[in-house]
C-alpha cells in the first residue's frame, strides 16, 4: 500500500540495465508479451475515464476491487477545480464489463489505500478528510534525485466504511498520519502504518480500533503491510537504511521473527502476498527508476522471477483470492499513458527455483 504513490510517480519511458546500468534496446511489443506469458495471459486495462487510478484489491469473492482514483474534470471553460481535486478518493466496482465504479470516500481531503474485511461487506481506507486544509504539514518519502515521492499527511486517519460508503466509523485518531491498513485473515485485526511515535512504524490493532501494538521498532520508515493467507506472517518494506531505497521484509504478527528478504541498491515496494502464504509479488526500481518492474518472489527461499516488461511503470501488484489473476498499476501500457488499473490472468506454476550456488 502506498499513500499517493501514483500520484507524485511522474515516470518517463526509458529502458536502464539489469541494476541500473547502461541502457538497453526497448523490447518489442512482441517480445514483452512473449516474456510476460510465461506468468501472465489475457492482460487487459480494467479502469477508464479517470484522469489517473491506481492500488487496487480485489474483494474475498473476486467479484469486486476497490482501489483509488482522481476523477477526470468535466467538460468546462474557467472551471475552477476545488482544493482537492487532483488528490485520489476511493471508489467500488464490480468486476463486470461497462460496470460503473461507485466513489465510497467523502470526496474531501485525500484518501489512500483501502482494503476489503474478509467478509466483503465492509471496507478501510485512509483519509484526510476530517482535516482537509491544504496548508496541514505535510512529510514526505523521496528518492533523491528523482519524482519518486508520496507524502504523510498530517491528520491522515483510518476509517471504515459500508461498500456504498453509509456508516463511515473512524478507527484511529492518533497525531500525526495513519493509513496503509488491512485486515488479518480472520477480520479480527487491522495492520497499518503511523508516525504516532514520531517514526513511521508498523501496528496491529483490533478491527474496531481499539488496543493498537507496535510489532517495528526500528529507526526509518516501516509500512505496506500485510498478513499471509495463513495469518502467521507479514511482509512489509522499509527504509531502515536511510539510504532513500526501500527494503523487503517478512516477520512473524508479533514483531519477533523479522527477517530481510531484499538488500540492494534499488527501491522495492508494494509486496502482497500469493493465497499459498509462501510466494509474494512486489515492484522494484533494479530496472532503473523509470521502469519500475513486477517480480515473483518465494519468501523462504527468496527465489525469484520476474513478471513484467513492459517499459514505464509497473508496480502495485495484488493476487485475487485465488490465486488465478493478478491486477496492478500501470502508466505506460494504456493509451493515455495516466496511471490505470491492468488485470491478468496468472499461473504460478512454474514457480521460481532457487538459483544453484556457483562452483568454488
Amino acid at each position: 500500500m502506498t499513500p499517493t504513490v501514483t500520484s507524485a510517480l511522474i515516470l518517463s519511458v526509458a529502458l536502464a540495465g539489469q541494476h541500473g546500468g547502461g541502457a538497453q534496446r526497448p523490447l518489442s511489443a512482441e517480445e514483452v508479451a512473449k516474456l510476460e506469458s510465461k506468468h501472465l495471459t489475457n492482460i487487459r486495462q480494467a479502469t477508464f475515464g479517470f484522469f489517473r487510478a491506481g492500488e487496487g484489491y480485489f474483494s474475498p469473492d473476486g467479484g469486486r476491487i476497490v482501489f483509488q482514483a482522481v476523477p477526470n474534470l468535466p467538460e468546462s471553460i474557467f472551471l475552477e477545480p476545488k482544493p482537492n481535486q487532483y488528490e485520489y478518493q476511493i471508489f467500488v466496482a464490480d468486476l463486470t464489463p461497462g460496470a460503473r465504479p461507485r466513489m465510497v470516500s467523502t470526496g474531501e481531503g485525500a484518501c489512500t489505500c483501502a482494503f476489503f474485511a474478509p467478509d466483503g461487506r465492509s471496507i478501510i481506507f485512509g483519509s484526510t478528510h476530517l482535516n482537509p486544509s491544504p496548508s496541514a504539514p505535510r512529510s514526505a518519502y523521496s528518492r533523491t534525485g528523482s519524482r519518486y515521492r508520496w507524502s504523510f499527511p498530517d491528520g491522515m486517519d483510518i476509517f471504515r466504511a459500508d461498500l456504498d460508503g453509509k456508516g463511515l466509523t473512524r478507527l484511529t485518531d492518533a497525531d500525526g498520519y495513519d493509513a496503509e491498513g488491512s485486515f488479518s485473515p480472520d477480520g479480527k485485526s487491522i495492520v497499518f502504518t503511523s508516525h504516532r511515535d514520531g517514526d513511521g512504524e508498523i501496528y496491529v490493532m483490533d478491527a474496531d480500533g481499539k488496543n493498537p501494538r507496535r510489532i517495528t521498532n526500528s529507526k526509518g520508515y516501516d509500512g505496506g503491510p500485510f498478513f499471509s493467507p495463513d495469518g502467521r506472517r507479514i511482509v512489509y518494506r522499509s527504509d531502515r537504511k536511510g539510504d532513500d531505497l526501500l527494503q523487503l521484509y517478512v516477520n512473524n504478527v508479533e514483531g519477533t521473527d523479522e527477517r530481510p528478504l531484499t538488500s540492494e541498491e534499488s527501491v522495492n515496494w508494494g509486496p502482497f502476498w500469493h493465497p499459498d502464504s509462501k510466494h509474494i509479488v512486489y515492484s522494484t526500481s533494479r530496472h532503473g527508476h523509470s521502469n519500475y518492474e513486477v517480480y515473483l518472489m518465494n519468501v523462504d527461499t527468496k527465489a525469484e522471477e520476474r513478471l513484467t516488461y513492459h517499459d514505464g511503470f509497473d508496480g502495485l501488484p495484488v493476487f485475487s483470492p485465488d490465486g488465478k489473476k493478478l491486477m496492478w498499476t500501470s502508466n505506460a501500457r494504456g493509451t493515455d499513458r495516466n496511471s490505470q488499473l491492468f488485470i491478468a490472468d496468472f499461473a504460478l506454476d512454474p514457480a521460481p527455483e532457487p538459483k544453484a550456488a556457483a562452483n568454488p
